[in-house]
């Protein structure tokens, strides 16, 4: 992807699109992708960097939702179970099994939680990864070597799937280039265009030159997520909002913490939260917490009975009792959960997405979650279609390869989510052999990634490259702080920059980092 080459697109192209998609998170991105696989012209702006907000802040699973079962909502978890399976399908380089270990310490646990995982494979059919089973003692311990023994009377294992958000949200926006999409990052929409009463547009600024663009499409698209409301009110300032944010936090671990190959599932905390502590990247993620929001924000940051939350119930469930100190990165993500009434316990809240088209045609899409993007975005565009009167075309997503879609097993550990592309980022190590130097003794990740990042993938500032091309700002908040003025120096020299640019990113990333330090 190159961005010069979209804005001359958008210069010489500017007018006459099927749909003007406005944000780069999860959905939108689906629906860029959903759009251009059926032949329509698409424009995606995101105002920041793609998933920079809820979808690279997830807890990185890919699942039908077992508390989803619990709570009797059994269509969500069956689509769910069905999307599940055509991602692993779809993306094996960004996807890919995972067991889970729910410990029992009670005697009623295992029957119970046995049968409700039994419901769970048989929801999945033959798109399940397989069986769930109950475990004796010495089995729960052998699969998870750190769970708390005292009081543990066994445990039940089932399947689900695993994921790296951001970079899927990547392989996305290569996939609507690879299908004639046309994507943008730090484009912001600041005003919506009527003609005779109904959109039919957007003036967007390009963050980066100050340019403007006026904009025209047969519909237009809201997938903002938490924001979809500030773009609804641009439609209609006296609009009622739609969304009921949630903020859940996340807390990075060294390996140590679950040595072993297995995750742990805590089916019911004292909040009637599912606690997740989760092996991913050679971490160790533990989440999540659901506390409701007034207000929401690009950066959210974790309040600190949210943390002490999460320290005190992973210390119930493991040998190796966290601290604050052990946090080698803490992020928070927000739930764009669908509003009910006056309802404020928000894991009761939908987690189903809701399609909102208003009286002048502006189409939101709100609501759901990773899991369920492709049919969210296959929804969205179907309804879109019909109102911008386009012709009739099926979805092809089903069965959609995405883009570095491989079945090699020959990729390097470190290089697998960037699936058939790996070659050619190896191709620069072997071309200049400094670029395959790591950045950091704590960190996976080489120079020529940085170079991938922004010839390849529209980086185009430090956190693009560090919090969302690389994963290094939630593996090591530090090391990436440490590693910041190398990379933006790499940067600088691919994207023409000067020296002052360099520190005013410096700056900027270092400040960004240290919200994900725990003092």
């Amino acid at each position: 992807m190159n961005r010069n080459v979209f804005l001359e697109r958008l210069r010489s192209e500017g007018n006459g699109w099927d749909f003007i998609i406005i944000g780069g998170g999860a959905t939108g991105l689906g629906i860029a992708v959903e759009s251009a696989c059926r032949g329509y012209r698409a424009l995606l702006l995101e105002q920041g960097d793609f998933a920079q907000g809820t979808s690279s802040r997830s807890t990185k699973l890919v699942h039908g939702g077992v508390r989803y079962l619990r709570q009797g909502n059994i269509s969500l978890v069956l689509e769910a179970l069905r999307e599940r399976g055509l991602l692993l399908s779809n993306a094996p380089h960004l996807v890919h099994n995972l067991s889970f270990v729910v410990p029992n310490y009670d005697w009623w646990e295992g029957p119970f939680y046995g049968i409700g995982m039994k419901l769970y494979d048989m929801l999945a059919g033959d798109l399940g990864l397989g069986p769930s089973k109950s475990l004796s003692k010495e089995q729960t311990i052998e699969l998870i070597p750190t769970v708390e023994p005292t009081g543990l009377r066994g445990g039940v294992i089932y399947y689900d799937a695993q994921f790296d958000d951001a970079r899927l949200a990547i392989s996305l926006a290569q996939t609507a280039e690879d299908l004639g999409a046309t994507v943008l990052n730090y484009m912001k929409v600041e005003k919506l265009l009527k003609n005779e009463d109904l959109v039919n547009g957007v003036i967007a600024r390009d963050a980066e030159t100050d340019d403007e663009y006026e904009l025209t499409a047969l519909a237009v698209i809201n997938a903002t997520g938490v924001f979809c409301d500030s773009i609804r009110k641009l439609d209609d300032p006296g609009c009622k909002s739609l969304i009921s944010p949630s903020q859940g936090i996340h807390l990075v671990l060294d390996r140590s913490f679950l040595p072993g190959k297995s995750a742990i599932m805590v089916p019911h905390t004292d909040d009637g939260r599912v606690l997740f502590a989760v092996p991913w990247h050679e971490r160790v993620i533990v989440g999540t917490t659901d506390t409701p929001l007034e207000n929401v924000s690009v950066e959210p940051r974790p309040l600190a009975e949210e943390i002490d939350f999460l320290l005190t119930h992973a210390a119930r469930y493991l040998t190796k009792d966290p601290t604050a100190p052990d946090v080698v990165s803490v992020f928070a993500g927000l739930r764009p959960l669908i509003a009910s009434g006056d309802i404020r316990d928000t894991p009761a809240i939908s987690r189903d997405h809701s399609l909102v088209i208003s009286p002048s045609g502006l189409v939101t899409i709100a609501g759901g979650k990773w899991t369920t993007y492709r049919k969210m975005a296959e929804d969205t565009v179907n309804e879109t279609a019909i109102l911008a009167g386009l012709p009739e075309r099926i979805s092809a997503t089903h069965n959609l390869h995405l883009h570095g879609w491989t079945q090699s097993t020959e990729i390097e550990a470190s290089l697998k989510v960037y699936g058939s592309d790996s070659q050619n980022i190896k191709k620069l190590f072997s071309e200049n052999p400094l670029l395959g130097e790591f950045l950091h003794p704590n960190l996976p990740y080489r120079k020529g990634e940085v170079i991938w990042a922004v010839r390849e993938e529209m980086a185009r500032t430090l956190a693009d490259v560090l919090a969302r091309r690389t994963r290094a700002l939630l593996l090591d908040a530090r090391a990436s702080i440490d590693i910041a003025p190398e990379v933006a120096e790499l940067m600088a020299v691919e994207l023409h920059k000067d020296d002052k640019w360099v520190v005013n990113q410096i700056n900027r990333y270092t400040e960004l980092a240290k919200g994900y330090i725990l003092d």
